[in-house]
């Protein structure tokens, strides 16, 4: 069986769908169950959480290296749209929201925080929509900040203000 490359270097910024943004901090060879295994070492200094991840995993799992420049304009371009709001239970919402969370895409991820953002002139938000919104908006900047090579309050900073500016002064409901 022939070595397959590497995916991803130490150093490397890396998407894990379900975590988001994280570094690979080192490659690990590790004998478990008997099973020889390959992992990579990635590190996620917000959650201040390590993972483990076997290399024939990756594709499975759908861990990504960042987005590409086209990907990133698209998604800053899809906050400047208008938000949808589904005329379904929220508890319904709140699963499609999270599912697209956890897809690791950018894009998705740009349209659930366009979508629950509020301005400040807009009714506030219930507890679990600014929940939702904020683990969508973190994960968003943690993205746009690894690949403009800022911090994450900058990015956050970058996207608030592409929301503020777009907000539109009612809601379209699909």
């Amino acid at each position: 069986m022939a070595a397959k490359a590497l995916a991803f270097d130490v150093g490397d910024y890396v998407v894990y769908p379900k975590h988001g943004v994280g570094r690979v901090v080192e490659l690990q060879n590790e004998e478990i169950a008997g099973m020889k295994l390959e992992l990579y070492v990635l590190r996620f200094e917000k959650e201040r959480m390590t993972l483990r991840v076997p290399v024939n995993k990756v594709e499975a799992i759908g861990m990504r290296k960042l987005s590409s420049d086209k990907t990133l304009r698209e998604a800053l371009d899809t906050l400047k749209g208008k938000p949808k709001v589904k005329r379904t239970m929220w508890s319904r919402r709140a699963q499609e929201y999270e599912a697209k969370i956890n897809s690791g895409d950018l894009v998705s991820i740009a349209e659930v925080t366009r979508d629950l953002f509020r301005a400040d002139d807009q009714p506030e938000q219930s507890y679990s929509e600014r929940q939702i919104f904020e683990a969508a908006s973190s994960r968003l900047a943690r993205e746009l900040a690894a690949m403009e090579k800022t911090d994450e309050p900058a990015a956050l900073k970058k996207i608030l203000a592409i929301l503020n500016e777009h907000a539109p002064k009612y809601y379209e409901t699909v």
